[in-house]
């Protein structure tokens, strides 16, 4: 703010999941630095949530909110630019995010052979035999030196040398050291096409810039292709209903329906919150319409879209997510299934 006049910058010091659907909607545009696939998940899900579909499944233009996303390790960084509706959302690429290193626990009990083993054996067996099973929290530093210790201990028991503080915060919290001119560069990138969206100087990436550094210089743009059927940037999932189930059955289906697994969900319709989970008084004011049919929630319409946003399990980990969903009504103005599923 300093340097540039009448700009004003606002910061809050909270998890991302803590604001409201509406905080992410005042922004033209969302630029991302985040250090987690799970944070960008999260992210990329609330975005898509605004878009709306035309009749032809056309993405409505005031209801995209582009998001440019970083990220750097080490050496080796990305950039991209994502236009939900017409390039691939963070969800259509996630394949690009290789499986998290586990080590099995028959190694780190019996057979260590690195200072993560050790390290994650405090973390993982040794935590949980001492505690009780009281959940680690790799945010106290109390909690990060006790595993620091237990693992210099495990370390030395096996002449295992190479355990720091540094590399137990590292392993534990999956930490890799950033270096400052990967960051630069990348940030760099990302703010140019934030200024390209903003004032359509130039044509945007298109729309994926990967930058290695490890040995010389190396960067690429690849355009990958938009999944027609991702469940999180596409039209929606169609899910067709009787016009007397209730909101609550509406909800409990979400959490069954083999594409979704979607738990706890709070719904809106048209901005409308039809049901919410949290906070309680928002709970206790939208609770009574869970006993309602959706179809008079909805305004009696044969079929329109719907918002729900819950916890939902992928590879054993749950995270949170905003799912796009089109509703159909049987039998609504004469239609049968069939004309429902195709017109919807």
């Amino acid at each position: 703010m300093e340097r540039v006049t009448g700009v004003n910058i606002v910061p809050h010091f909270c998890r991302i999941e803590d604001k409201p659907l509406d905080f992410y909607n005042d922004f033209n545009i969302i630029a991302l630095g985040l250090d987690s696939v799970e944070a960008r998940s999260y992210i990329n899900a609330v975005a898509c949530s605004f878009l709306e579909y035309d009749e032809n499944d056309n993405p409505k233009e005031e209801t995209i909110k582009p998001m440019v996303d970083g990220g750097t390790e080490g050496f080796k960084g990305h950039a991209r630019v994502i236009i939900p509706g017409k390039t691939p959302c963070f969800e259509c690429t996630i394949w690009l995010f290789p499986p998290q290193v586990k080590f099995p626990l028959c190694t780190l009990a019996e057979t260590p052979r690195t200072a993560a083993h050790c390290i994650e054996y405090a973390h993982l067996i040794k935590w949980d035999e001492v505690h009780g099973g009281k959940a680690f929290d790799p945010d106290d530093p109390d909690q990060m030196q006790w595993v620091y210790k237990e693992a210099v201990k495990r370390a030395e028991l096996f002449g295992i040398p190479g355990v720091t503080y540094s590399l137990t915060q590292g392993v534990v919290k999956n930490i890799i050291p950033a270096i400052a001119s990967t960051n630069a560069i990348i940030s760099a990138a990302c703010a140019l096409e934030t200024l390209k969206i903003v004032s359509g100087c130039s044509k945007t990436l298109s729309n994926y810039l990967t930058y290695n550094g490890v040995e010389g210089l190396h960067t690429k743009v690849t355009e990958f292709v938009k999944d027609k059927d991702c469940l999180v940037c596409g039209p929606g999932v169609l899910i067709e209903l009787d016009t007397s189930c209730t909101l609550q059955k509406f909800i409990e289906q979400l959490e069954e329906h083999p594409k979704l697994h979607l738990s706890k969900a709070s719904v809106t319709h048209e901005g409308k919150n039809l049901y919410m989970q949290a906070p309680p008084v928002l709970e206790e004011m939208t609770r009574s319409n869970l006993l309602l049919s959706l179809f008079e929630l909805m305004g009696k319409v044969p079929s329109g879209t719907v918002h729900a946003t819950g916890t939902s399990t992928k590879n054993d980990k749950k995270t949170s997510g905003s799912r796009k969903l089109r509703v159909a009504f049987k039998g609504v103005n004469g239609m049968t299934d069939m004309d429902t599923a195709g017109g919807a």
